[in-house]
């Protein structure tokens, strides 16, 4: 039966180590927690296990379905309780996706997700999170306190504050990225537009910079990535990429990243964007 993480109840069984490592050490016929799981009568290997925050739709969903192309099992969260697409996916999938409730701007949701999850242990954090103002084009001087306020707190804060409470869930030798975006490249706004959208990935590429040298002697493999306009409900329907052509090549070069320590800034095929 497929699993579902709820104010209920927490799912999974504890993991000292990661997916991918207890793979290699699973030739003794023993069943390593957390990494098989039974469905019937037959058995599930999993490549890896991946905690994807904001799975429910567009980007994340289409990651979701990629991993689990891949052989990964996937535990996405979606805000609240209603029927997403990827309920729809775990119908599919059964027990290769988990789903866990949690909107990214609550702090108690947080904390509600990071005591549920105690002692598992993830081969990738991903967090999948973004938001526009409701007129792009607004400036800076333009835009409400409120608005900006909203923004700046889901693009930036948000996520840091994820990656801050969760990454003690991650394997030693796997990796935590985060969704940032083209436009926080402060190097690279040469015809500005989307102000404010463009700050708060500039601000959150600069909260990662700080956490990647507070934890250094981590050596943990920290990704920053920008996957290009592409035409979901945020970037619009004039967007020259589509999810099928963009997400594949984005899984494929998160999991090659695996065991590079330190943090880099990614484009989809795995290039260096310019701070």
């Amino acid at each position: 039966m497929a699993q579902h993480i709820s104010a209920g109840h927490a799912s999974g069984a504890a993991s000292g180590e990661g997916a991918y490592a207890l793979l290699m050490k699973a030739g003794d016929g023993a069943t390593p927690p957390g990494l098989f799981s039974r469905k019937g009568t037959a058995m599930t290997r999993f490549q890896g296990d991946i905690l994807l925050i904001g799975a429910s739709r567009g980007l994340g969903l289409a990651m979701a379905e990629a991993f689990v192309r891949r052989g990964w099992h996937v535990t996405g969260t979606v805000r609240g309780n209603r029927r997403t697409a990827l309920h729809d996916l775990q119908d599919r999938q059964g027990e290769a996706v988990e789903i866990a409730e949690l909107d990214i701007t609550r702090i108690e949701d947080i904390t509600a997700l990071h005591d549920k999850l105690a002692g598992r242990r993830f081969d990738m954090l991903f967090v999948n999170a973004g938001t526009t103002n409701a007129n792009p084009e607004e400036t800076i001087g333009a835009i409400s306190t409120e608005e900006f306020i909203r923004v700046l707190v889901t693009n930036a804060l948000s996520p840091m504050r994820v990656v801050e409470r969760l990454d003690h869930l991650v394997a030693p030798d796997g990796l935590i990225g985060v969704m940032s975006s083209g436009q926080g490249s402060v190097a690279n706004n040469l015809k500005g537009g989307r102000e404010v959208y463009r700050g708060s990935k500039a601000a959150l590429n600069q909260y990662m910079r700080s956490y990647a040298a507070r934890e250094a002697a981590s050596g943990r493999t920290l990704r920053l990535v920008a996957p290009g306009w592409i035409r979901t409900d945020l970037g619009g329907p004039d967007a020259p990429f589509t999810i099928e052509e963009t997400v594949p090549k984005i899984v494929e070069m998160l999991i090659g990243e695996r065991g590079k320590p330190g943090l880099r800034y990614l484009d989809r095929d795995g290039r260096d964007v310019p701070w």
